[in-house]
């Protein structure tokens, strides 16, 4: 089985006040859901309140992230299905509890980890 990233930037999460407990609720349920069906690894948001640092290769530490790449924020979720349409509705079911648009990719196999 593979494992699949469902995400969504920061930006994307556009929501009125007045329904942002039901996406909150909705977006549960759908987790919830995933963890019953033994579907589900990981998920989050990344602390925006906690600044990124770059750790360089010879462990050297410097504020902030890469300074090309655009910033990395909003939720993620990593499930492990077996296949790719079965990722795309999981996928689908998130972006309508979180009323946002979702990216989903795969993770390529590392047998070490």
């Amino acid at each position: 089985m593979a494992k699949y990233l469902i995400s969504f930037p920061a930006a994307a999460m556009d929501v009125p006040d007045d329904e942002f407990d039901a996406v909150v609720r909705d977006s549960h349920a759908v987790i919830e859901e995933a963890k019953a069906a033994g579907v589900y690894v990981f998920g989050g948001g990344i602390n925006e309140d906690v600044p990124p640092v770059l750790v360089s290769a010879d462990g050297g530490v410097a504020e902030g992230g890469y300074p090309w790449a655009p910033p990395l924020n909003g939720g993620f979720t990593v499930l492990e299905l077996p296949t790719r349409e079965e990722a795309l509705a999981w996928a689908s079911r998130i972006a309508t509890a979180c009323r946002c648009d979702q990216e989903l990719r795969e993770f390529g196999f590392d047998p070490h980890s």
